[in-house]
């Protein structure tokens, strides 16, 4: 998994409200082995048509935003069903954040359990830099995971919160398997003890 700390990057804007976890990765491609790449599969019916070419209106098929490692979405980003694969669709793709005004709940746990960074703004913050976005191409947007801060476009900074294991997790560019096995001569420790006792 890729380490997080600071992000600076392109930032693509996703207005749809309730943009759900189909929408993201469909169905279809579930059954794909994790070692595939499901880059290729995010917003799979929304960036091709039936024929498998490019849409030209969807906006990750638009210089510059096919460079984006952030997306920003609207309301109750990632809702829907539990898939996991929706996350992995953006991480192999390329994006390491997304920012919302809120999120699907188990779609928010999936992210962070695999080095993609949710982060909550409000809505009074994020509906306008959806405007912005897709007025001004291009635009970056600025994360410090360490400072838990945003800075945007026009300069503005805003804090976010995160879970601090998670944070550490990203930061290490960990998942918690690996974080696990990084205390290994401690749990060899504990099992030789727990074998004598018993």
């Amino acid at each position: 998994m890729e380490s997080l700390d600071y992000l600076d990057a392109v930032a693509a804007p996703i207005a749809a409200i309730n943009c759900d976890t189909d929408q993201i990765l469909p169905a279809r491609f579930l059954q794909k082995p994790r070692r595939d790449d499901f880059g290729q599969f995010l917003f799979r019916g929304l960036r091709f048509d039936d024929a498998g070419a490019q849409r030209p209106d969807f906006v990750l098929n638009r210089a510059p935003y096919r460079e984006s490692r952030i997306v920003v979405g609207n309301h109750n980003f990632g809702c829907g069903s539990s898939r996991e694969h929706a996350v992995w669709a953006l991480y192999d793709y390329g994006i390491r954040a997304v920012i919302a005004p809120s999120f699907g709940d188990i779609f928010f746990i999936n992210c962070l359990k695999n080095g993609l960074l949710p982060i909550v703004l409000p809505e009074a913050v994020v509906l306008p830099l959806l405007d912005v976005l897709a007025a001004r191409p291009g635009s970056h947007i600025a994360i410090d995971l360490p400072a838990q801060s945003v800075t945007l476009p026009d300069g503005s900074t805003h804090a976010f919160e995160t879970e601090p294991f998670a944070k550490q997790c990203l930061l290490s560019g960990m998942d918690e398997i690996e974080y696990t096995l990084s205390h290994r001569d401690r749990i060899d420790a504990f099992e030789r003890e727990h074998a004598r006792v018993y």
